[in-house]
Formats: structure tokens, C-alpha cells, sequence
């Protein structure tokens, strides 16, 4: 089986990388094969720029650099054995907003060049596609429901409807075999900040907990839905691994999460840090990351993910609990 990841040299891509070479297979559910295990005989990774970390060193990875908006790239990457593509190439929200021209070639023209070579290829491949809370915004239920109107209020949230929709036009005419799973906000994520309007998420964490200030542009009061990047790659092998029609007509789904305030945030930090790790935070306010986040759900209902089998974090103090297990194991040490 031949597997592409687009941003498959960003924290998310190289997580489910390491997962998918370390399960060695997926099952297979394209034309009624009823979920056999396929070994994983190719997995390409394609992106802009090379890994931040280094690549597994494995006979079955193939590093591409290349544009994903890029069509002839895509044509010479996609090919009829390509059985599974995690589409997680994106531009993430603030820089969505900052650079509108850029956010549109990647976060739609990229995804229409995707659809349109998988379509000229005719062999319907499994597409597993990131979207966001960001599509949601205006006035919220207190729990927002499958049904809830879109009202995204950002151009990254934007772009991610539109792709939404388009991958369930193209799953509808049988172009491609697709679920979209809308993910909270992943976090911790290692590294340095990125380019996400909830990029703070991660740092007010990762950041104190190594010993640097970490800058909260959001009032303490912002809640938001979250997950752990453990999870997020569950998540994403659950989905490409399902029959798509279980998803029915509706190929879209809600991810479990936890929703929490920053304020509730940073008392769990001080479980882990003590007060040098909260006196790190050091509270800055942007009003355009402020409108940006509080225009997302803090909460939503997830009865039918969880029916489909995907699962959340317990607590954000699990969430931690992962970064510090995952990431900082001298950490997990000191605890100990």
C-alpha cells in the first residue's frame, strides 16, 4: 500500500509518520475488501520545506519537496497505488488571515488540485482531511451540535469550509473516498511557535516548562477545545482506516476534545511547573488572535464521533501529562 502525507515535514505530518511506519499496515477497506491489514510499502511525505527533525531512516519513506498547489508535483506523486492521502498541508489561521493570497492557493487551490488528480486517476483513494473549529464562529450554542450553522469569521476558517464541501461533492460523484475531521486545537506541539492563532495554547505550556517565557495573548477567560497530538494521530489512522460508509452522505466529523479556560490552563501547569513555570506566562494582548479564537466553540457535541470510534483527551492535565511523557522525559523523571 502507498501512502501520501502533504505537510508530511510539519509536527503533525511527522508524528503520524513515525505511527503509521511503526503499525507497518492499515486496513483495507477500498472495494469491499472488509478491513484486511495491507502492509505500508510506500510512504511519501510531501512539503515545502525539508523536516525540522530528522526523517526515519526507513526504506519505505520518500521525502518530496514541492508546492501542493503545484498540480504537475501532485501527478507525479499520485498514481493508482496511492491507496491512503492525509491531507494536512495548510496554512494555519493567523497567517491565513495576515496573507489572504497565500491561505487561498494553499488551503483551497491546493486541495482542488488534489481532488482534480486523484479524479483523473480513477482509482477513488481513501482522503483523510484536516479541517478546524474555525469554520464554526457568529453566535454559538453553548454546545455546538453536527447541525450548527458554519459562520467561520476568519479567512482560515473560511478556506476550510470550502474544502469541506468540496471533498464531499468529490466523495458524492465517487472521485475520492473522503472524511474530513475537524480537529480542536492540537496541543502541546514542540518546537517554536507556528503560524496558528492558538499557537499560545501550546506555548503557555512548552515554553514555561522549559524554562522560557511564554507569551498569552487571550484573557484568562478564553476557553477552548483541545487536543492532544497523541490523539490527533489516533484520530487520523481511525479514519483512514474506517469504511466510508459508515459516514454516509455526511463524511464530516467533530472531534472529541477538552474544553477548558486559559485560566484552568495555567493551574494545571502549576502542577507541573510550580509557580516558576507560571510566572513565566507573561500576558500580552493581541486583539486580532483574541477575536480570532473567540470566535471558535469552546465545546461540541460528539455522540457520533465517539459511536465511530474516535476518542479525546480525559483532561487537559492529561494533555500535559502526553507532552511531558511524549516530549520531556527528564521531566516525567523529576516528578517521578
Amino acid at each position: 500500500m502507498k501512502v501520501l502525507i502533504t505537510g508530511g515535514a510539519g509536527f503533525l505530518g511527522q508524528r503520524l509518520a513515525r505511527d503509521l511506519l511503526a503499525r507497518g499496515a492499515l486496513r483495507k477497506t477500498l472495494q469491499g475488501s472488509g478491513g484486511t491489514p495491507e502492509p505500508i510499502t510506500e510512504l511519501v511525505l510531501l512539503d515545502t520545506t525539508p523536516a525540522a527533525s530528522p526523517v526515519p531512516d526507513d526504506a519505505r519513506v520518500r521525502v518530496e519537496t514541492g508546492d501542493v498547489a503545484d498540480r504537475a508535483v501532485l501527478e507525479r506523486l499520485i498514481d493508482t497505488d496511492t491507496a491512503v492521502i492525509f491531507h494536512l498541508a495548510a496554512i494555519l489561521s493567523a497567517e491565513a488571515e495576515a496573507e489572504f493570497d497565500l491561505g487561498m492557493r494553499i488551503n483551497i487551490d491546493g486541495t482542488r488540485a488534489l481532488l482534480e488528480v486523484c479524479r483523473a486517476r480513477g482509482h477513488r483513494p481513501r482522503l483523510v482531511f484536516t479541517s478546524s473549529v474555525a469554520v464554526y464562529g457568529g453566535n454559538l450554542p453553548e454546545e455546538v451540535q453536527d447541525d450548527t450553522a458554519l459562520d467561520p469569521q476568519s479567512s482560515y476558517g473560511v478556506q476550510k469550509a470550502m474544502a469541506e464541501l468540496l471533498i464531499g461533492d468529490y466523495s458524492r460523484r465517487g472521485f475520492v473516498d473522503g472524511r474530513v475531521l475537524r480537529l480542536p486545537t492540537v496541543a502541546v506541539r514542540p518546537g517554536r511557535p507556528s503560524g496558528a492563532a492558538s499557537s499560545f495554547a501550546s506555548g503557555i505550556v512548552r515554553e514555561a516548562l522549559n524554562g522560557e517565557t511564554a507569551v498569552c495573548p487571550v484573557s484568562g477567560s478564553t476557553s477552548i477545545w483541545l487536543l492532544s497530538p497523541r490523539k490527533a494521530v489516533q484520530c487520523l489512522v481511525t479514519a483512514s482506516e474506517m469504511e466510508g460508509e459508515v459516514l454516509g452522505t455526511r463524511r464530516i466529523v467533530n472531534l472529541p476534545g477538552v474544553s477548558t479556560t486559559v485560566d484552568e490552563m495555567i493551574e494545571e501547569l502549576s502542577k507541573f511547573g510550580g509557580s516558576k513555570a507560571v510566572g513565566r506566562v507573561e500576558w500580552v494582548p493581541d486583539d486580532v488572535i483574541e477575536r480570532i479564537v473567540s470566535s471558535w466553540p469552546s465545546s461540541w457535541n460528539v455522540t457520533r464521533a465517539k459511536k465511530l470510534g474516535f476518542s479525546g483527551d480525559a483532561s487537559f492535565h492529561a494533555i500535559i501529562k502526553v507532552y511531558v511523557e511524549d516530549e520531556l522525559p527528564w521531566a516525567e523523571k523529576k516528578r517521578a
